[in-house]
């Protein structure tokens, strides 16, 4: 059969031969011809609704039905996302409506639950599930997480500004303040020994609140003190039980000889080390009530990882530069304000030495002449600079300040660390090598040496760029070397950087330096070219104007095009075109393309004005598939346009929103109605077929069949095939693939699972617990105990043999139920509440209001085997009665080693759940279990009521009429 938007196929996972009767062949046409003439468009834009699975305390209805998700700190947070559309849509959840920033845990999450195991207070805020499947605007909903906790609470002591800090004397006013970190906000109060003080209770005790404390009580004053107030106060600090919190308390000894912390830092300071010696800082505590703790830190970073820490003694072994800072030793204990002393080491170095050579400045001279003064400056960078010392020599030795080598160790014209020897009216025997030394006063440092040498031949620097290096061409990636010849001795440091443009150097610095005046670019890019500047500094040279040059780099790179690779799905015999677009190359001028197929060459051109080139195809033949690719070519090289032309059919669309089990022939087995829409089906050739394979999860055979298909296939029809003989409860791995002339094409993958569906719109709910989300059962947190999920085969039964099930309901040992485990610690009395998910109330007939409220039958199985069985009670709860649970359901005792079906008749008059709850009895053989829980519109019946329901509108009339019909033709035929 087939409508004008579902084809179905065949059904047979397992192919069995099924005589049908004639009833069941009537009823299958009548469902046929209520779907052609009902199905519409199964296309569908997206639509979202949050649920929870986790540890909730509390979740609330806010406006716009958002709610607030209430979990305890450190608990589990599980969101799902139950989307519904066409095609199935992808859903990712994020921190915010979709900006890039604060996103969950750096990363947005694309599935459908969202787990954050162990919840932390900075994890709070609001959470978005965003849907979009390409139809119509993407759906997002969003629920707010507020995470609650509660700290312990600190007290900290003080007195009144002004009076004696050392110790608490008598007639003082002493102020203790409570605080801890806390959401919901947390309330305060006190304690002193047994007694509670509250404002008013004792003249001498003030308790009250600070404006910036929103209200919260967690100031005691006490005035003028008095030989009773020397007590033990605690304070407690509470959110009311809230989420299960319990409240937390801190207890605080007042004596006459509470005291604020003082220490002493047995260091000197600064201390100042050699790199490698052993550093140990020792800080010991001088005073205070009750006894300080210490801690070390360092500036605002942590200490060292090599630092030992052994009571009041920090330890740092072989101390590096690295190492050095503001070390403090920081104590408190509460009272009054922390102490705090602090030593700065210093780690001895010497680095960076260099020379610079002034020729007289009183002649403007560029070059050394006798007669003339020239001046020769030393500088070192050093640690401590305080310890820097210089010496000179000439020739190897020693030279001492006279008139006319005079030698100084500041100049107000250069940093410190520099030391200058002035040589006035030079002569011919004043050539030589003169060397500064520089060295730090209490050693353990190797001395730096500098050697510079004045001679005849001593010339300033001249700088040239060689004329094969400017302008310089090379391609991208390659490795390049710019070039400044230097001449002059000696000869200076050459710097380099960028001429036209604020950009940093390829090293990432604004200035490279350059001993032998070349600068080397390694795996060149299109961002470096540009023009480079290289001077002359007055570093280990002449102290005159800079002389500088400028190299011009230029980087040839191929054409960058696009697209780089796409995808083209076509039939035989049509037509089509490819296109290469050029978006930039150097050079570009005039740029040459070749197309070809595979290894054929198809054809070739020049783009002198256009950046394009298009090939076209007029019909596509079988030869016509494959790679096309078009490559841009310039003399750096070619960028490459890629086209798969294929004729492979594009994915297939699993249905989702399909009802899970289609039928129950057997106890133990069960039907799936597979649903699915074909992705462009007229891109390609028509399908002929779908393979169809299957397994069950977690083995390694696939069963595999074709499924052949009659007419071309239509954009938006959903196509049927049902599966038989799946093994209860078992999930399957389902594989679709459709077959065209071409081939396979792509395949689609999906797991089916034995479960009730629940959606807003149900007509029957039926949960056995065989999956793990429990059918989004959730458990009452505010009892004593939870409900258990097992099987037969999983649930320890060796200290309680004569209780509880030894199967599900079916007979299963592999089945699962639910059931409460009465062993120790629980107690006589506990209570264990499971609560089905909320359903809504609808009026049946949507044309209209009904006069009376709806009847449902909620039916579950209970086992309650065991001398010690408590009680089962079962609660109607409604939304519109908040906080009152009516009882429609209860029996206690001993029913028998067997299961038993309850059945009883509901009429909410809104939203809606069932609680089932065990109380445990007087001992441990008392396990109660329960399995199939249903809830079915209607009153209940025994026989379980038909599946077909009346219709009054007109078009229903009609199709009546059409069954009628075709019953009388199958009458007629079987006779």
């Amino acid at each position: 059969r087939r409508s004008g938007c579902q084809r179905s196929r065949r059904s047979g996972y397992v192919q069995t031969n099924v005589k049908m009767d004639i009833s069941f062949a009537v009823l299958w046409l009548l469902a046929a011809l209520f779907e052609g003439v009902f199905c519409q468009g199964v296309y569908a834009p997206p639509n979202v609704r949050i649920i929870h699975s986790g540890h909730a305390c509390n979740i609330e209805e806010e406006r716009y039905t958002e709610r607030v998700y209430t979990i305890r700190e450190g608990e589990t947070l599980k969101l799902t996302c139950l989307v519904s559309g066409h095609p199935r849509p992808q859903i990712r959840w994020t921190k915010t409506a979709g900006s890039a920033t604060d996103r969950i845990q750096d990363s947005s999450v694309f599935n459908e639950t969202l787990r954050i195991t162990r919840i932390q207070r900075h994890q709070g805020g609001r959470y978005y599930c965003k849907a979009e499947n390409g139809l119509g605007t993407p759906a997002i909903k969003s629920i707010r997480v507020d995470v609650y906790y509660l700290d312990d609470p600190v007290v900290t002591v003080h007195q009144s500004i002004g009076e004696a800090k050392e110790q608490f004397y008598y007639e003082r006013t002493v102020f203790l303040r409570c605080a801890a970190n806390s959401n919901p906000p947390v309330r305060y109060s006190w304690r002193r020994g047994r007694e509670f003080l509250s404002q008013g209770s004792d003249k001498g005790v003030e308790i009250y609140e600070p404006f910036f404390t929103q209200g919260e009580t967690k100031i005691l004053k006490l005035k003028n003190l008095r030989p009773q107030d020397y007590a033990n106060y605690t304070c407690t600090a509470s959110v009311r039980n809230v989420c299960g919190i319990p409240d937390k308390s801190v207890l605080f000894r007042l004596t006459n000889k509470t005291a604020s912390p003082t220490i002493k830092l047995l260091v000197e300071d600064p201390i100042v080390a050699n790199p490698g010696q052993t550093v140990i800082l020792v800080c010991i505590v001088s005073g205070g009530e009750p006894t300080p703790t210490l801690m070390w830190v360092r500036n605002t970073e942590e200490l060292p990882k090599k630092s030992i820490l052994k009571s009041e003694t920090l330890t740092i072994p072989a101390i590096s530069m690295e190492d050095a800072g503001v070390y403090s030793c920081v104590a408190s204990n509460n009272v009054g304000n922390p102490a705090k002393k602090s030593t700065n080491i210093v780690v001895r170095a010497l680095k960076k030495g260099r020379f610079w050579i002034t020729p007289d400045p009183y002649h403007n001279d560029d070059n050394i002449q006798i007669g003339r003064e020239v001046k020769i400056s030393c500088q070192v960078e050093a640690t401590p600079p305080e310890e820097l010392m210089f010496s000179w020599l000439k020739n190897g030795r020693p030279l001492r300040s006279s008139e006319r080598m005079v030698i100084t160790q500041t100049d107000p014209d250069v940093a410190p660390g520099a030391t200058n020897l002035d040589i006035i009216d030079l002569k011919f025997t004043d050539f030589g090598t003169y060397t500064c030394v520089a060295s730090l006063k209490n050693g353990g440092i190797p001395e730096i040496s500098i050697d510079v040498n004045i001679s005849s031949t001593t010339v300033p620097p001249n700088l040239t760029v060689p004329r094969e290096k400017s302008p310089l061409v090379t391609q991208e990636g390659d490795t390049v070397d710019l070039q400044c010849l230097v001449s002059g001795k000696p000869k200076p440091i050459i710097l380099w950087s960028r001429a036209d443009k604020e950009a940093p150097m390829p090293d990432g610095n604004m200035q490279t330096e350059s001993y032998d005046g070349v600068l080397r670019i390694v795996n060149v890019s299109r961002e470096m070219a540009g023009t480079y500047r290289c001077q002359t500094s007055q570093y280990n040279g002449f102290n005159v104007k800079p002389r500088e040059a400028i190299v011009e780099l230029i980087v040839l790179y191929p054409p960058t095009v696009e697209p780089v690779y796409t995808e083209i799905r076509q039939g035989l015999g049509r037509p089509f075109s490819l296109s290469c677009r050029v978006l930039r190359a150097h050079p570009s001028k005039v740029l040459d393309y070749e197309w070809k197929l595979g290894t054929r060459l198809l054809t070739v051109g020049q783009l002198d004005t256009r950046d394009e080139t298009e090939y076209h195809v007029r019909a596509l033949n079988r030869e016509g598939y494959g790679a096309y690719t078009c490559d841009i070519k310039n003399e750096a090289g070619a960028g490459r346009c890629t086209f798969l032309v294929t004729g492979k059919a594009y994915a297939p669309e699993f249905y989702y929103d399909t009802y899970s089990v289609l039928w129950q022939n057997k106890p133990r087995v069960y039907g799936f109605k597979l649903q699915w829409t074909q992705m462009n089906p007229n891109a390609v050739d028509r399908i002929m077929a779908y393979r169809l394979g299957i397994k069950q999860t977690g083995h390694q055979r696939w069963w595999e069949q074709e499924i052949p298909t009659e007419d071309n296939i239509q954009k938006g029809e959903l196509l049927t095939y049902n599966l038989t003989e799946l093994i209860k409860p078992e999930a399957y791995q389902v594989r679709l693939t459709p077959i065209t002339r071409f081939g396979e094409g792509d395949s689609t993958e999906r797991i089916i699972r034995y479960s009730a569906p629940v959606t807003p719109d149900w007509s029957k709910f039926h949960c056995a617990f065989e999956e793990d989300t429990i059918c989004m059962f959730t458990q009452d947190k505010t009892e004593e105990f939870d409900w258990t999920r097992h099987s037969a085969a999983t649930r320890d039964t060796k200290y309680t043999p004569n209780t509880g099930p030894s199967s599900d309901r079916t007979g299963s040992k592999q089945g699962f139920y639910m059931y409460i485990e009465t062993s120790r610690p629980r107690l006589e009395g506990d209570k264990a509440r499971l609560l089905t998910p909320s359903f809504n109330v609808a009026p049946k007939n949507p044309y209209g209001n009904v006069a009376t409220n709806p009847t449902y039958c909620f039916s579950f199985f209970y086992h309650m085997y065991g001398k010690h069985i408590g009680t089962l009670n079962v609660y109607l709860r409604q939304k519109s009665q908040t906080g009152q649970d009516t009882s429609v359901w209860t029996l206690s005792g001993n029913q028998g080693d067997r299961w038993r079906q309850a059945r009883v008749n509901i009429n909410p008059t809104s939203s809606f759940q069932m609680v089932l709850e065990g109380i445990r009895g007087s001992g441990i053989e008392g396990d109660i279990a329960v399995d199939d829980v249903a809830i079915e519109e209607g009153e209940c019946r025994d026989p379980p009521p038909s599946n077909i329901r009346s219709l009054a509108s007109p078009t229903a009339m009609h199709i009546w009429q059409l069954w009628l019909t075709l019953l009388l033709v199958l009458v007629g035929l079987r006779r």
